[in-house]
């Protein structure tokens, strides 16, 4: 599964970007979708993640309340809504899809088969 993110790029404090996933095979429609995030001092952290029906969506404290993510199984499509943007926000975003999820383990890295390449986020202050 080839995954490709698009939508990053500069924003300042308080404003939004939407952050797009297109997934290249059918199979996508299976499969728990992710995001984490990194910085340099860090590595990949769990933003949020959502199950395969779409049905239920999880998210990292820091980011609840200020971020959606919402998925097309039509279109093999999940987006990352993001709202209220702080510079703490500023990372690499990459998505994620897992074949088996569990809640249990779902902030874990190697949860996660398949990863994008990444697209940054910087905010300004």
């Amino acid at each position: 599964v080839q995954l490709i993110e698009s939508g990053g790029g500069l924003a300042q404090t308080g404003s939004s970007l939407r952050l797009s996933c297109t997934a290249s095979e059918r199979t996508f429609r299976r499969d728990a979708m992710g995001w984490f995030r990194q910085t340099p001092e860090k590595g990949p952290v769990f933003v949020a993640a959502i199950t395969w029906s779409g049905g239920r969506p999880y998210y990292a404290p820091s980011v609840e309340g200020r971020f959606t993510i919402s998925r097309d199984n039509g279109k093999n499509v999940v987006t990352l809504q993001m709202d209220n943007l702080t510079p703490e926000d500023t990372a690499v975003y990459y998505c994620t899809a897992a074949r088996r999820f569990d809640v249990a383990t779902m902030t874990w890295q190697t949860t996660y088969d398949y990863w994008g390449q990444g697209t940054q986020v910087t905010v300004s202050s």
